[in-house]
């Protein structure tokens, strides 16, 4: 059955200036997604999924972790059912998704990709299922075409110094509207509480390089040698996801004496580990300043709780959450030391723990310094809060703490090529604010200033603070 009211054109837009702001202004912009998991190779390839399976639920946890508390075996989750038992499982799960953003997510997904507007459930599951099938298997649902029928002018994927960024260099080289960039995301090269991992990626590094990777600067050489390569490409970001920003005191004598032990088969301890990374992400934030590129920090989740279910299933399948760590002393040492030597790359602090939203807005005033408008910036909502009251926690904080006009928008941080979606849901819940705002009076009417803002935050400050495209 059908729902015409429910995303309507106006949907989440309650007054007439928003609806003016959104329809006239946001929805027009382009879309620069600075952030995402989407596999390059299947961008490459120009790939078509065979299954509404295969391209909505598989590494889907938002819609995994749905299932599971619907009571759903993990047969039907990431087991061995066929695709359509684990779609139908999920169309089975998204009544009960009622005011969880994925009962908006999906709906949004079915009507602006394949313009089905009717409600899944157990009945409607087979005709939705077909009917994205059919459409699934022509030349306009390559991925390419996907995202350029978004509005997708530019993305960055999030890719190891180690890649061999192959399917980047095809992708440019590719007559598209479309520009694909590499993202520089180290963290395994700060893994040493792990000795053999470390010493299996510390191999895959110098074979990358062309170093040989058996002390330290010979190790640092190599990753400045692939930080050089990313920049070739086009890439001019890097992304670390912390649980919080490690800033402990480590010399270069001291990490090089970890990093030996560590090649030796010891692994190290949490405290040498706390300090190794300390020194490498110093390292890595000079790195970026010395290119202009723009650092950002994910920080705060609490990752693969369910140890059972990690063991059996690997990381990333839907049992981390929201952590509560400190974040403040750290991140404020780690910043004021890239600063004090002028070092201090253009950073975006993401937080998980809607508690720290005061403490990351005010953390970026502290290190703004005239040079770049915006330099420190406070990240968009991210991964359990990138919902409607997340996202509108997070453009409260922003708005009361700094320049709402200089933020540089939402990502999708997906692995999903129809999460595009979730930038016209905040484009929508960002206009709705501010026309709120302005018929309650506390902004003025003036629709050339607040048009302007909304097209600055919805496209044009990533695309000039980024300097991408």
């Amino acid at each position: 059955m059908a729902h015409p009211d429910f995303l309507h054109d106006d949907f989440l837009l309650t007054n007439d200036v928003a609806r003016e702001l959104y329809h006239e202004h946001a929805a027009k912009q382009p879309i620069l997604d600075y952030h995402n998991h989407l596999p390059p190779d299947q961008i490459a390839k120009n790939h078509n999924f065979p299954t509404l399976y295969d391209i909505w639920l598989a590494g889907d946890h938002y819609k995994w972790r749905a299932m599971r508390t619907n009571g759903i075996p993990e047969k039907y989750v990431t087991g061995d059912a066929s695709p359509w038992e684990k779609f139908h499982a999920y169309a089975l799960t998204v009544p009960y998704t009622l005011r969880n953003p994925l009962f908006h997510w999906t709906h949004l997904e079915l009507k602006r990709f394949f313009g089905i507007h009717k409600i899944l459930n157990g009945d409607t599951a087979r005709e939705i299922w077909d009917t994205a099938n059919e459409q699934l298997a022509t030349p306009e649902f390559g991925v390419q075409n996907l995202l350029i029928r978004q509005k997708v002018v530019a993305l960055c994927t999030t890719d190891d110094p180690t890649d061999s960024l192959e399917h980047h260099k095809a992708i440019a080289e590719a007559n598209i509207p479309l520009r694909v960039f590499p993202t520089f995301r180290p963290d395994k090269a700060m893994a040493v509480q792990d000795s053999a991992a470390f010493k299996k990626y510390n191999a895959a590094l110098a074979t990358a390089s062309g170093e040989e990777c058996n002390k330290l600067p010979s190790f640092l050489t190599a990753l400045t040698k692939r930080h050089n390569y990313f920049n070739a490409l086009g890439g001019r970001l890097s992304d670390h996801g912390l649980q919080s920003c490690p800033a402990a005191d480590c010399t270069e004598a001291e990490a090089a004496a970890i990093y030996d032990s560590v090649l030796q088969g010891k692994n190290a301890s949490p405290e040498d580990t706390l300090r190794f990374a300390s020194f490498m992400m110093v390292f890595f934030g000079k790195l970026d300043a010395s290119k202009g590129w723009t650092k950002q920090l994910h920080l705060g989740a609490m990752r693969n709780n369910n140890t059972r279910l990690h063991r059996a299933l690997g990381p990333d399948t839907g049992f981390d959450s929201i952590g509560d760590y400190r974040q403040g002393e750290s991140l404020s040492r780690y910043l004021d030391k890239l600063d004090s030597t002028d070092e201090l790359p253009k950073t975006i602090l993401y937080n998980n723990n809607p508690t720290d939203n005061y403490l990351l807005g005010t953390m970026a005033g502290n290190f703004q310094d005239g040079s770049v408008a915006g330099k420190i910036q406070f990240g968009t909502s991210w991964w359990f809060l990138d919902q409607k009251e997340g996202i509108e926690w997070q453009i409260n904080a922003l708005s009361n703490l700094g320049l709402l006009r200089r933020f540089v928008g939402m990502v999708t941080d997906s692995r999903s090529f129809l999460s595009y979606s979730r930038h016209e849901y905040f484009r929508r819940i960002l206009c709705n604010l501010i026309g709120r705002d302005a018929v309650s009076g506390e902004l003025p009417c003036d629709m050339p200033l607040l048009s302007a803002a909304v097209r600055e935050i919805c496209f044009d400050n990533a695309k000039s603070f980024l300097g991408l495209i």
